[in-house]
């Protein structure tokens, strides 16, 4: 009866050395990381590129579970930054701005710990119309139903700045409040006349309309671009080339703001450290998740940073 009690004793404490364990996970009692990546519609450039980077993160990171979700773009992924429903974002470095200084969309509504981890490739207003339209420059939107993207969206603010620059009001125009899929689906039924789409080149939802439709891609005139620039110091001037788009045979002046990663203060410098790692030791990956991914480069990854940097991530890019 006495060895019968000692064994029973013996059983338990062993079954408890193994739930144990087993609540440790099996690495060493290291807590499992989430990390929400907002991205931006499926029509655009973000989605692709965040679940690569998610890819990259959960074979890169110990005890990390990444995961990429379709989201509003540049404005809602601050938001959710803000609120904490996302780790990391794609967003246009002049959002970046706006928020981080209490401007623009975000007049009285200041985001004081937006980090940033990466400025990645530029993002180029592009201005689509069908070329049965007959619209060949920005003076030529007057009186049109112009797609200027979704309202308080990074690429409605950037429609607005080009329209002022050129001298254009909304009240010259008729405004239609439209994402990029949408915009593209309204200028093949025929229901707009012009789309501003803020994205890497070749955009998806441009690339689609061509396949079927006779598009134009407007140039900006110098004058106005170099206004812009005066005035709006993270634009850069920017050439699409001939033949990015089916039937477009021409350069194309544009704008461009840049993509970046984002972050808030919330991560921590070992975390932001690491998934920097994780991104710029695995180029040809984002390479291959979309054609902008070859424009992501170590060199020019703090260029038009506009918000304060995550110290992981900076001591990274100042490793040899």
């Amino acid at each position: 009866m006495k060895f019968s009690k000692m064994t029973t004793l013996m059983m338990a404490a062993g079954l408890s050395a193994v739930v144990a364990l087993a609540g440790c996970g099996g690495s060493g009692g290291a807590k499992q990381q989430y990390l929400n990546i907002g991205t931006g519609g499926t029509a655009g450039t973000y989605y692709p590129l965040g679940g690569a980077m998610a890819e990259l993160f959960n074979k890169n990171i110990a005890n990390v579970n990444a995961s990429a979700q379709s989201t509003g773009a540049s404005v809602a992924n601050v938001n959710m930054l803000k609120d904490g429903s996302l780790d990391l974002a794609l967003i246009q470095n002049d959002i970046a701005y706006y928020a981080a200084n209490g401007l623009e969309m975000f007049d009285g509504k200041k985001v004081d710990n937006l980090r940033g981890i990466a400025t990645l490739y530029p993002e180029t207003v592009q201005i689509v119309a069908l070329e049965k339209s007959g619209i060949k420059s920005i003076n030529d939107l007057r009186g049109k139903r112009v797609a200027v993207g979704a309202a308080g969206s990074g690429t409605e603010a950037n429609a607005r700045q080009i329209l002022n620059a050129a001298g254009i009001e909304y009240s010259d125009i008729q405004v239609q409040y439209l994402s990029f899929g949408e915009a593209a689906g309204a200028l093949k039924d025929g229901n707009v006349d012009v789309a501003f789409v803020t994205a890497g080149f070749p955009t998806a939802a441009i690339q689609d309309l061509a396949v079927s439709n006779q598009i134009s891609l407007i140039s900006l005139d110098a004058a106005v671009a170099d206004q812009l620039l005066q005035k709006y110091p993270y634009y850069t001037k920017i050439s699409i080339p001939a033949g990015t788009y089916n039937g477009v045979a021409g350069d194309t002046l544009a704008v461009s703001v840049r993509a970046m990663i984002a972050t808030t203060s919330k991560l921590s410098d070992e975390m932001g450290y690491n998934v920097t790692k994780a991104i710029y030791t695995n180029l040809d990956k984002m390479a291959a998740a979309h054609a902008v991914g070859k424009m992501i480069t170590k060199d020019a990854a703090q260029d038009g940073m506009s918000i304060p940097m995550n110290a992981g991530a900076e001591k990274f890019f100042k490793e040899k």
